[in-house]
């Protein structure tokens, strides 16, 4: 089964062409969520098996799972941060939601309209200004006296200790900060000082003066994210305009409520689904290296040169005209495997239904699954310091590798049926387009009279 002959793959969406429809942002995101989703991956040339929600969900096979995404955005748009925070505020907005009702009456949801109401009653108790004290005895038993404030003194400070946040199934603070990844609180390990100091730091500089409510849930977490993602010179920080990193640590003052990230989550969704994803479905469908790609276009145009030579000998020799016909093999061949190879196909591996394994893939050890396991870790792990993958063992190993061997890589064979049915469907695309072709070019020289040179 194969899709519409007339099928186009994924056109590539750059920053730039991006940010001309950045104003209709959110009404896009709204239509690629609301609206009927096979009607928008259609739309762009991708299946509905193959659609954002379905390989966030993990309903697809390699190489078209979320870590396959994640390698991709990593190691070729060197863009995974989107990625990386999305994953972490779906797992994030999941485990708030199963807290107590007592837990999370601490973090109440944040409300847009909050910061104006508390912005208006600040300005109504500014109001209330200073009397000196010659004018207060002045105005002493009159209507224009200051009214007098008690202050009522308590023995301590109410707030040096802060209740314990009520809890039927999570560790007590001490170990949530002493561990990573708990399986119960499943908060993150926030004992450096610096992620502090890089969280107080940005609240600073969107003006946001006083520390935000420790005693709410996830705020150790939320500080690490800050610090992460957030602040200006995080190591992943997310692609935010100056008011929209104000909006939501303004948010992130006073509430940890995932609605706090409403906003920026939304941002974060938009460029996954309307640049990361058809990016990376549109890389995906190449089922060859670059130098395997390189070689097989050299491969294309040589049988076409190959087609056109005997045409052109044919055609001034004595032979009769149906000999001229033998051309059609060089050009038929040399047309589908060029066709094939500029949408990044080699029609050898496709055959197969194979593909390469990339660089990264390659020296991975498969024997070692707790080394795996950590790999999968640090790239999908949200809480990883940095994406910089310079340092990594495979890169110099790969770059050893000689030019013959990365022509003729190990393969392995490609699982998702509907990315195998997108290839099959631009294979028969290179053999009608080098059907026709070839048989214009064979009319012509057929048509030509005898040249009886030799």
């Amino acid at each position: 089964m194969v899709y519409s002959l007339l099928y186009r793959r994924p056109s590539h969406v750059d920053s730039a062409r991006l940010s001309d429809v950045r104003s209709e942002k959110t009404q896009s995101v709204d239509r690629s969520i609301n609206s009927s989703s096979t009607n928008v991956s259609a739309s762009m040339g991708i299946p509905e098996a193959l659609s954002f929600d379905r390989i966030i969900s993990g309903g697809t096979c390699p190489p078209c799972t979320t870590r396959d995404f994640m390698n991709y955005l990593i190691y070729i748009e060197h863009d995974a941060e989107n990625l990386q925070f999305y994953l972490w505020f779906q797992d994030y907005a999941e485990r708030f939601s199963k807290l107590s009702a007592q837990e999370q009456a601490l973090a109440p949801e944040w409300v847009p309209e909050a910061p104006e109401t508390e912005a208006l009653a600040s300005q109504n108790n500014a109001g209330t200004k200073k009397v000196s004290s010659s004018a207060a005895a002045i105005f002493k038993g009159t209507d224009f006296a200051q009214p007098q404030v008690k202050v009522f003194e308590c023995n301590g400070n109410p707030f040096h200790t802060p209740p314990a946040t009520p809890s039927g199934d999570r560790k007590d603070v001490q170990s949530q900060s002493e561990y990573g990844w708990s399986d119960k609180a499943s908060t993150l390990k926030s004992s450096n000082k610096s992620m502090h100091q890089t969280a107080d730091g940005a609240f600073e500089a969107a003006d946001q003066k006083w520390k935000p409510f420790t005693i709410q849930p996830f705020r150790e977490e939320i500080t690490r994210i800050i610090a992460s993602y957030i602040a200006d010179g995080a190591p992943r920080q997310l692609n935010l305009s100056s008011k929209e990193r104000a909006s939501l640590l303004h948010g992130l003052q006073n509430t940890t409520h995932p609605s706090a990230f409403r906003s920026v989550i939304r941002t974060v969704e938009w460029s996954l689904r309307l640049q990361a994803h058809p990016n990376f479905i549109r890389w995906t469908i190449c089922n060859g290296n670059r130098p395997r790609v390189i070689f097989a276009r050299g491969l294309g145009v040589g049988g076409i040169v190959g087609g056109l030579v005997a045409a052109i000998l044919l055609t001034l020799s004595d032979a009769g005209r149906g000999w001229r016909v033998l051309s059609a093999i060089g050009f038929m061949v040399g047309i589908a495997t060029l066709f094939a190879a500029w949408k990044g196909m080699c029609v050898v591996l496709h055959g197969m239904h194979h593909r390469h394994l990339r660089p990264w893939e390659l020296f991975a050890d498969d024997d070692d699954a707790s080394s795996e396991f950590e790999m999968k870790r640090e790239s999908i792990d949200s809480m990883s310091s940095s994406n910089s993958y310079e340092d990594a063992p495979w890169v110099a190993k790969y770059e050893k590798r000689n030019l013959i061997r990365k022509v003729f890589d190990r393969e392995v064979w490609i699982k998702e049926p509907a990315l195998r049915q997108i290839q099959d469907t631009i294979f028969l695309q290179a053999i009608g387009s080098a059907f026709l072709i070839t048989a214009i070019a064979v009319g012509v020289f057929v048509a030509f009279p005898k040249g009886r040179f030799y």
